[in-house]
């Protein structure tokens, strides 16, 4: 099976509509989604999909200088605000130990995600790539392995065939974005930059890892020690895609559709 490989631009536009697709951006950590897929998921939404989260982690680990007690409590409550700023329809969260997920666990973390990509009937996925290179973090790459597999695994039907007598229907995902940390295969590039505030704004949400992030940093470089919090933000993370794109910000993808075998949605 050939794939194109020729870098696209999604770009924003009154007429694309997708009423009645669902997407889940299935991620191990609060603020995965919106460092990479923020203003994707605004665009989705604005074109009629409903989306859900799907968290895989607890997110114990992402705080500087705080309990493990507090820092899964004070994640949890921004990340429902992330979710409701968003407009994200619900948030499941798995709660895997955060930096813990193990191989052991993948079979569990598959079929739990058959099973709501049956419920809820998902079209498109967004989450990291099972195929980018150099990942350090055992719960992006589990997550990103476990998410492929139930993407074709739920649309099997002798995979977990008691979720049919369940009223569970087969459901293949047959879209996603994925997104890499290091170096991917990258065939897709949406235009955010309508949405561009709304993207800072909602990173803001995101208190307790960006300062975990802005601090860890600082610990590594102390020559940045000027470098103030947002300028993190919008040096680290908002960072603008090559020009010769004719737009201004954009969020870099792997995109697979295996609907109709190209990129174009």
């Amino acid at each position: 099976m050939e794939h194109t490989v020729s870098l696209s631009v999604d770009r924003w536009s009154t007429e694309t509509r997708h009423g009645g697709k669902v997407f889940a951006a299935v991620f191990p950590h609060s603020d995965d989604f919106t460092i990479f897929a923020g203003g994707t998921m605004m665009k989705l939404l604005a074109e009629g999909y409903t989306g859900y989260f799907i968290k895989t982690t607890n997110d114990e680990k992402d705080s500087y200088e705080l309990s493990i007690a507090e820092t899964i409590g004070r994640i949890a409550a921004e990340t429902q605000d992330v979710v409701d700023a968003l407009g994200i329809t619900k948030l499941y969260c798995f709660d895997y130990k955060n930096h813990y997920l193990e191989h052991s666990q993948l079979v569990e973390l598959r079929h739990r995600l058959i099973t709501l990509f049956r419920f809820l009937k998902v079209d498109t996925v967004i989450s990291f790539d099972p195929w980018g290179h150099y990942e350090e973090n055992p719960d992006h790459y589990l997550t990103a392995t476990a998410a492929e597999a139930a993407s074709w695994m739920a649309g099997r039907r002798l995979d977990l065939p008691e979720l049919t007598d369940m009223g569970l229907a087969p459901k293949t995902v047959t879209e996603k974005f994925y997104v890499a940390r290091g170096p991917q295969l990258t065939n897709l590039v949406v235009d955010i930059s309508p949405v561009i505030d709304q993207k800072r704004t909602t990173l803001g949400l995101h208190v307790t890892p960006m300062h975990n992030m802005w601090r860890t940093h600082l610990d590594l470089h102390p020559s940045d020690h000027k470098l103030t919090l947002s300028d993190f933000v919008e040096s680290m993370l908002l960072s603008e895609p090559d020009q010769h794109l004719g737009i201004a910000y954009g969020e870099k993808f792997h995109y697979i559709n295996e609907a109709n075998n190209t990129i174009h949605r």
